[in-house]
This record gives C-alpha cells, structure tokens and sequence, in this order.
C-alpha cells in the first residue's frame, strides 16, 4: 500500500520494549516482534492473542442481541406472513449500499414483494427525506425498512406514520435526544451495554437479516439457500464496515477476516464482475483492496450518478449486466479522480492565496461554485492530511443552499464543533471525524467565522502536530521473511488495528537513492545496518534524493511488505518518514 509523504514535519512516538514480550511470545509461539505489537496495541494475555490472531465466527455476538432487533423481527414476520409491500430506504456510500443489497437478498431468498430507494446525492441529500416517504406510500409500500440512516428523521417518521405507513429504522450514527416515532429502532448504541456500539450499518443490516433467518428456521442451523444467503451477506457486510472506515477490533474484526476471505470466491455475479473490472482476479484480497480499490467504484454510482446502479450491481443475477455495470463504475470513478485532482488543485491554492496554513489558524473552510458536490468529502480528508487541520469544503454552485463535507482530526470531534455553530446552519450531520452541511450561501462567512472561534477555544494545539505511532524500534535484520509473513495474522487493517509501523536508526545508504516514477516523484533506495540490508520505496519523496546523497546515517519509519518482481518474492521497506537528525 502506498503511504504517501506528507509535507509537514512529523514527531514519532516509539513505544516502548515491554518486558513481558519475550514471556507472551514463548506461551502462543509467535516472534517477539509481533508479541510486542500485540502488548502494545492492549492484547496482553495469551487467550485474548489467540482470539485476535485466530478470529473465529462463532464469537459473534449473536443477532438477537442488538437493541431493538427483536421488535423489528416480529413486524418483519407479520410482512412477509400478510404478504405486505416492503421498500428496504438506505445511503448512498458503500456502508448503505451494502446493506441494501443484503435485506433486498434477504426479501427476495424469502419471496416477498420489495423494493428499494436510494436518495440521490446532490438531488435529495443524505437521509430520510419526507417526499421520498410520500412516494414509497403511493406505491402502495406499507412497511418502510431504513439502513444506515434515519435515526434522526424525526419528520420523517411522523409523515411515514401520518401516511399509515409503519416504518423501522437500523442505523449506526450518533443519534439525538429524542427518537423518531416507529415501529422498531435497530441502533447498536440504544443500550449502553452492547458489545459492539462501533457496528457499520452494514454490520447492522446483517444482524437483522441473520435474525431473520433464525426466526424463518425456527432456530434451526441454516443450510442451502439460506446458508449461502449468510456467507453472501457476510461478505457484503464486510466491505460495507472496512469502507466505512469503523474500528477494526472485537466483531467487526471477526466479520471483515472472514468475509475476506470468501470475497474471492463470492457467488454474487456483481462481486466477481467488481474484482474483474479493478484487475485483481487471481489475488488475496484484503482490506487495502476493498478500501481503495473496489469501494470507489462502488462510491462513483452514488458520487458521480446515482448509487441504484451500485445496488443493482450487487444484487443482478445477469451476468451480463454485471459486467456492464462494472467497467461503467470504473469509468465513473475515473472520472471522479479527474474531479478529484483538479478541485484539490484549486483548494491549495485557495488556502495558500488566503493564507488559512497560518500556524495560528485551526480549521480550513473553503467553498467554490463549480466543486461537485460528489467528489468534495474525498478532498477534504485530503487537505486535513496535508494541512492537519479540520476541513469543510462547500460545493456553493447549486441555487441558494450550499452543501458541505466535513472531515477532522484525531481528537477533535467536527460533528460536535459543527453543532456548536449550527445557528448558522439549515441542517447538518455525521460524527466525530465527518459530517455533512447545508447552509445558505449568504450564511458561509459567519459560519466559518464561528467554526474557527469555536476551535480557537476547544482545539488543543498539541493535536495539530503530525505523529507517526511507531509500533517498535528495530533492526533492519529484525523484519526477516517469516516475521514478515507472520505480520499479516494481524489483518485486515483499517480503523483501530493499523498496519504496523517500525522505524529503524541509524541506517545508511548501499545503494544510491534514485527518483523513480513518470515524473521521478518517488524514491528507491537500498539502506542497511549491521543486522542486514533491504530495498525501499519512498512514495512521493523523490525530492529527498539530493539530501540523502549528501548523508552518511539517517532514521527511517516503514511498513514492512513482500515484493513479488518477475517470480521473485522479497522483503520490501515502505517508507513513511526519514529523519536526518
């Protein structure tokens, strides 16, 4: 995976050696290497390292214990047993999308009449939205099934009850003070004491439907149809929880190792059509893949059109068209990084222009008329990382509401800061690292005015320094092939279980550093010490070319890989940082 070198200097913070390492490594045979990370990372006892390492589908908790799913549950039974009209209401990312095709799979496996809505993005916004419900209940849909999203659609709810229509909602965003009116509420934070208060909506969907399935088995263990239904559906549950960038310990690790591992080998046609169309058939498919490979395709339906083509995807059983729709996503998502590079472009030079990198500035609050609305979320996470400074970008293009995507920093909480300001504001929403806006054009000053008096006094300056965790100090010689391979026992990375990251001291240049890449933005370079030597990479930091050349010893910080060249297999150092100091 690439690790792109940002701009800012960065303060590495090395954990310690902790004594017990070698002791822990000796009770499960593992290296110490990989003992200390686990130490590290709050795994301190063997059973709780075996579970980690070794994550097993029947310590998922089971369905019945999500708040709320067993009301839900019943009115779903009185659906399918009274033959009523169901619309399965969900978001347009790949956490919504996911979970619409799981319950659309659900209904359609038990030969129930279903539907599905998706909001458009740019149209209609994010949410449950009143002129939807009033679609949904000409058609004659009597139950409405929310997934990832609706918690907050208070209006919503009452017009869905107005127009006789029962409604149950599954979400996993923060919720607010008063709940909406309906018939069921499946939230995994409704109950303090749930073990897993961090699910995707995707986890969520697949719980209710997993309930289901129990319930139509009469709790007996599911086989054929049912059985293949479970293992699609974990596999749509785990890309919709990696791609919703959730913590990646407890269940959802449990959910995204195996559905990992049979996304390769899915049944469903629009999976299969998705790995073709990305070039990856034929690989070990992990976490780095679908976050940044087939999420994005999936993401351009709703980013660049409409994501009902995403669902329609993940739920055909034509070939055919699966492959249609695949290299169309494709297309879009090229289309997307075009958008994406050009309005990134202008964004620098906005900040640069109006000088919002002043170090005594705390956030960044940017609005152009022909940003699309689509592709600005994807540019504001990429300005916080290079600026490291909460960023809203505002797409102000589309009559008098403008709309906005919010991403912050670790330990800022955007959603809250943007609720502090909200006078402002039409509406808002998200959580403590994205959020979404509108607000009047004429409004977009004050708002940003507010936003960064409030961060003045609540954004801790130690917060707006780059730090790089660095699991271990080591030796070149300590990362061989087998420590190497046995890393990988700690997938799939993402959101509380990140790759590991080392740094090494006191390495020197044995091959010359050279600037590789069409434009030499890159660095290639062979380091050692005494222990041994290794090559490198350094993705966007060609420029350090001329320094190295000119030093005898430096540090480095790098995610160990295997290089697979011409048939040939071999530890490979991805460099994060470089010190000369």
């Amino acid at each position: 995976m690439r690790s792109a070198a940002r701009t800012l200097s960065k303060d590495w913070q090395i954990k310690g050696t902790a004594p017990a390492a070698v002791e822990f490594a000796r009770n499960i045979r593992i290296s110490s290497l990989l003992s200390q990370i686990l130490i590290n990372r709050g795994v301190s006892d063997p059973e709780t390292a075996r579970n980690f390492l070794s994550p097993k589908l029947t310590e998922l908790i089971p369905p019945e214990k999500m708040p709320g799913i067993g009301d839900a549950v019943e009115r779903i039974k009185q659906a399918i047993a009274e033959n009523q009209k169901i619309a399965i209401y969900g978001d347009y990312d790949v956490d919504g999308i996911t979970s619409v095709s799981i319950l659309w799979q659900l209904f359609t496996l038990l030969g129930t009449e279903v539907e599905y809505y998706i909001p458009h993005r740019i149209d209609e916004g994010y949410g449950l939205n009143e002129d939807a419900i009033t679609q949904l209940a000409g058609n004659g849909v009597n139950l409405i099934i929310t997934v990832d999203c609706g918690v907050t659609a208070t209006r919503s709810a009452n017009l869905a009850a107005e127009l006789g229509v029962d409604l149950i909602i599954t979400d996993h965003h923060k919720s607010k003070d008063t709940l909406p009116q309906a018939t069921a509420i499946v939230h995994p934070s409704l109950d303090d004491t749930y073990p897993n208060p961090d699910s995707a909506g995707a986890m969520v969907a697949f719980k209710l439907a997993w309930a289901v399935i129990n319930e139509v088995n009469a709790g007996k263990k599911a086989s054929g149809d049912s059985r293949q239904f479970l293992l699609n559906a974990t596999t749509l549950a785990a890309m919709g929880t990696i791609a919703d960038v959730v913590d990646l310990r407890g269940e959802n690790r449990i959910l995204t190792s195996f559905g990992l591992k049979a996304l390769g080998d899915s049944k469903l046609l629009g999976i299969r059509a998705l790995i073709e169309s990305a070039n990856l058939t034929g690989e070990k498919l992990d976490s780095y893949h679908i976050g940044f490979r087939l999420a994005p395709m999936l993401n351009a339906a709703g980013r660049m059109g409409h994501a009902r083509l995403a669902v329609e995807l993940l739920t055909s059983d034509s070939e055919m068209r699966c492959m249609q729709i695949a290299q169309y996503l494709k297309q879009q998502n090229q289309q997307r990084q075009q958008y994406q590079r050009k309005i990134y472009k202008h964004a620098r030079e906005m900040i640069t222009q109006g000088n919002l990198n002043h170090p005594d500035r705390r956030t960044m609050v940017l609005a152009d008329e022909s940003w699309h609305t689509g592709v600005i979320g994807i540019v504001a996470s990429r300005v916080v990382d290079d600026f490291l400074r909460p960023a809203i970008l505002i797409n102000s293009g589309n009559g008098d509401i403008a709309q906005g995507s919010a991403r912050s920093i670790e330990g800022f909480n955007i959603h809250e800061a943007i609720a502090a300001c909200s006078e402002h504001l039409e509406s808002f929403g998200g959580h403590a690292m994205a959020a979404g806006i509108k607000i009047r054009k004429e409004k977009i000053a004050d708002f940003t005015a507010a936003l960064e008096e409030y961060a003045q006094k609540n954004l801790n300056q130690n917060l707006l320094t780059a730090k790089l965790d660095i699991d271990a100090l080591c030796t070149v010689g300590d990362l061989s092939r087998s420590v190497v391979d046995e890393l990988k026992l700690l997938e799939p990375f993402g959101q509380g279980n990140r790759k590991p990251l080392f740094a090494a001291k006191g390495v020197k240049w044995i091959s010359p550093p050279r600037r590789v890449g069409v434009k030499g933005d890159h660095l290639q370079i062979a380091i050692g010490d005494n222990t041994g030597s290794v090559r490198c990479i350094g993705f966007n930091m060609g420029k350090l070319e001329k320094k190295l050349l000119e030093t005898e010893y430096f540090n480095v910080a790098f995610e160990p890989d295997i290089n697979t060249f011409n048939g040939n297999s071999s530890v490979q150092f991805v460099l994060t940082d470089i010190q000369f100091d």
